[in-house]
C-alpha cells in the first residue's frame, strides 16, 4: 500500500512513525475488524498516534477492511458541496438564511452572523453551513449535511446543494 485517505507512505511514516501497512497490520492484529470506532482509536492512542492520527488511521483502517463505506460517519453518511461567489459576505449570508427560511420544515437551530449557520433539515437530518470573507468582494460557503442514509442519500444531497449554491 503507498497510500490511504489521499495521504503517502511517506509522510504517515514521517508523522507517525509507521506506515499505512505497518499500522493495519498492528490494527489486525489486535482484533479492530471486530471492534467499534472508538475502541480503533484506543487501540492506536495506545500505540502511540496522536490524537488527529488516530481518527485518521482509523477511518482509512475501516475504509481498507470494508468496515466504512465512503461519506459514512459513526452518525450515518455526510454530503458536503461548497461554493466560492463573487459577493460580499453580509449579502451572500443573508440571502442565504432568506432562501432556507422559505424551506417548508426546515428549522434555524443556531446562527452566527456571517459565520455558520446550523439546520434541522425537514426529514430530521442535520445541516452545517460555514460562511468565510475572501476579501471584500468574495466569500466562500461549505455545507455538510449529515445524518443520511446511504450512497443514494449522499448523491441527492450533494446535487441538491450543487444547485441550491449555483442560485444564489
Amino acid at each position: 500500500m503507498n497510500k490511504a485517505a489521499g495521504i503517502s507512505d511517506e509522510a504517515v511514516r514521517k508523522a507517525t512513525g509507521k506506515d499505512w501497512k505497518e499500522w493495519f497490520t498492528l490494527l489486525d492484529k489486535a482484533g479492530a475488524r471486530e471492534i467499534d470506532h472508538e475502541g480503533i482509536v484506543a487501540v492506536l492512542g495506545e500505540k502511540g498516534a496522536g490524537p488527529w492520527w488516530q481518527q485518521m488511521v482509523t477511518v482509512a483502517y475501516e475504509r481498507e477492511r470494508g468496515l466504512r463505506e465512503k461519506y459514512q460517519k459513526a452518525g450515518g453518511f455526510s454530503a458536503g458541496a461548497s461554493k466560492t461567489i463573487g459577493a460580499p459576505l453580509a449579502k451572500v449570508y443573508r440571502a442565504f438564511q432568506a432562501r432556507v427560511k422559505k424551506e417548508p420544515g426546515v428549522e434555524i437551530r443556531r446562527a452566527t452572523p456571517e459565520k455558520s449557520m446550523r439546520l434541522t433539515w425537514k426529514d430530521g437530518t442535520s445541516v452545517s453551513v460555514y460562511f468565510g470573507a475572501k476579501g471584500e468582494a468574495k466569500c466562500q460557503i461549505a455545507i455538510e449535511h449529515e445524518k443520511l442514509e446511504g450512497q443514494k442519500g449522499v448523491a441527492q444531497r450533494k446535487k441538491y446543494w450543487r444547485d441550491f449554491l449555483a442560485s444564489l
